[in-house]
């Protein structure tokens, strides 16, 4: 058995799980609602207050979807309960970034600001050099710091540009002298 897969996804007070026909899996909870459908050859049932998936054998394909639609679950479950959250460091000389309504506008030493929008249920919120994304779609809360951390990748020589608060850069040594 997958030791992913086997587990239970346990239901907090104020969250509701619902599975349609062909694993159309729905969960509503204090911070929203996510709908998502997941693979049709696990079995999805409620019971007890928590969600088991199993599958139907021990191919290595369901073997690999069984660990992936119990996570998927968890996830949607702890994004309506709780919410997710990823926060990304601006750094570097006149590197700024910025809000302007629903815009985050970044200055990143190009010659024109670069401007995006915040995609719909999700927001950013900028303190200082810090730039906060919130949601309740683990995925789309990655996805999107990810393109906002593609606009200027941190370099290794000085370490500028935006990354995750967690993420630690090898640095590099520079050019030395003639002796």
């Amino acid at each position: 058995m997958s030791r992913i897969g086997r587990l239970p996804v346990a239901i907090p007070a104020g969250v509701t799980v619902e599975i349609k026909e062909g694993n159309d899996v729905t969960v509503k909870g204090p911070k929203g609602t996510l709908q998502r459908v997941l693979p049709a050859e696990m079995s999805i049932v409620v019971e007890d207050g928590a969600v088991v998936v199993t599958r139907p054998n021990d191919l290595k394909k369901m073997k690999s979807l069984h660990g992936l639609t119990r996570t998927l679950i968890s996830n949607m479950v702890t994004g309506v309960n709780e919410g997710y959250a990823k926060v990304l460091e601006v750094n570097g000389v006149g590197y700024r970034a910025a809000k302007q309504g629903k815009k985050l506008v970044l200055n990143l030493g190009y010659s024109h600001p670069v401007e995006l929008e915040d995609p719909a249920g999700l927001e950013s919120v900028v303190e200082g050099n810090k730039i906060t994304i919130k949601g309740i779609d683990k995925e789309k809360v990655g996805q999107y710091a990810a393109e906002i951390r593609d606009k200027r990748r941190p370099e290794p020589y000085k370490g500028k540009g935006i990354k995750y608060a967690d993420e630690v850069i090898r640095r590099k040594v520079g050019k030395t002298g003639k002796k």
